[in-house]
């Protein structure tokens, strides 16, 4: 592309072609202005949530009120059963759970992916040509690095955000959240997620250190679920369990809200890395794009990339009109096909 600089590799493989003007974005001064913008809207939209939260959840508020007495009755019964032993109650749900979302989801995705089958889920293959099936040596190094990660990383620090909450009240409290405190709890941790991950993310995209740490997650440039957790180590630190976990540290979340938004993380992050656009799920065609260009995406709500331009080159393919919920059982990629190669 005339214009466009070419970033090689550690081995002078998989180019990645950046913008100048992209790469003028990175100047201090552009990148000031971008963040004060991104701090503007984003305080803005939390002002509005706030402002007219009780419009927003009036009907869910009806039915959590409906219903409140039997999930306070469920909880009730969980936290008389592990009483005197909140910090397994604590692990229970802020460890097991969410590892259970995670594996769960991954092990019926990587059926599909090693198998193949069914065709029914393998027709909504996002690169109709990658991964089909998947290569079993490559998925076998991915699912060690993951497991390691998850032992050595994550359970320690969710053991030291669970020191930190317990330190300054009982996130394991016999009263549940209102509903409308969970919802907003809910949705503070998903912008202070996409804050966080943004940054560091485009971060680690910095020549400096893209082939010291990132470059081992762009080994998947067609990616699949479990490649979400595949990441050096000092990465799934600072990009994938930070962010994530921070928020329920900060508002001193109770365990059923912290529970529900780290297996809500983690599902969100398999899906975003799975390689199917599935009907009725949220759309994958924004983070599978990443990790087929590298320069692009760099969020996970999209809202930083566009404060930023770093979705400027995506919004101009058709992986964009096909970025939306799939509501009928048509592939994208037949309704919305990518334009035919040019012959050389």
């Amino acid at each position: 592309m005339k214009g466009d600089v070419t970033q090689m590799n550690s081995k002078g493989q998989v180019p990645v072609q950046m913008n100048p003007s992209s790469q003028r974005q990175e100047a201090p001064g552009g990148l000031l202005d971008s963040v004060m913008k991104a701090v503007i809207v984003i305080g803005s939209g939390l002002f509005v949530l706030a402002a007219f939260g009780n419009s927003l959840t009036w009907h869910l508020q009806r039915f959590w009120g409906a219903s409140g007495d039997f999930w306070q009755n469920q909880w009730t019964k969980v936290h008389q059963r592990w009483e005197g032993h909140e910090t397994a109650l604590f692990y229970a749900g802020a460890m097991f759970v969410p590892f259970v979302a995670f594996w769960g989801s991954n092990l019926l995705l990587m059926l599909v992916d090693y198998t193949g089958m069914p065709n029914f889920i393998t027709r909504y293959r996002i690169q109709v040509d990658k991964n089909n099936p998947v290569d079993p040596v490559k998925l076998r190094h991915a699912v060690k690095t993951v497991v390691l990660n998850q032992l050595f990383i994550s359970v320690p620090m969710v053991v030291v955000c669970w020191a930190v909450m317990f330190s300054n009240g009982n996130p394991c409290g016999p009263e549940l959240p209102t509903f409308h405190r969970g919802l907003l709890e809910m949705a503070f941790c998903a912008v202070l997620e996409e804050l966080l991950f943004y940054y560091s993310h485009r971060l680690f995209h910095h020549p400096a250190l893209y082939k010291h740490f990132h470059k081992q997650h762009h080994e998947w440039t067609a990616p699949i679920g479990v490649v979400s957790l595949y990441a050096h180590p000092l990465e799934h630190v600072l990009s994938n369990m930070l962010p994530a976990l921070i928020g329920p540290v900060i508002l001193g979340s109770h365990l059923v809200t912290t529970t529900l938004w780290y297996a809500l993380a983690l599902v969100s992050t398999t899906i975003s890395h799975c390689g199917y656009h599935l009907p009725f799920l949220p759309s994958p065609e924004f983070h599978d794009y990443h990790h087929l260009k590298f320069n692009q995406n760099f969020g996970v709500l999209g809202v930083l990339d566009r404060l930023h331009g770093t979705d400027a080159n995506f919004r101009k393919t058709k992986a964009y009109e096909r970025h939306t919920l799939l509501l009928s059982l048509t592939p994208l990629t037949e309704s919305i096909p990518d334009p035919p190669r040019k012959v050389q």
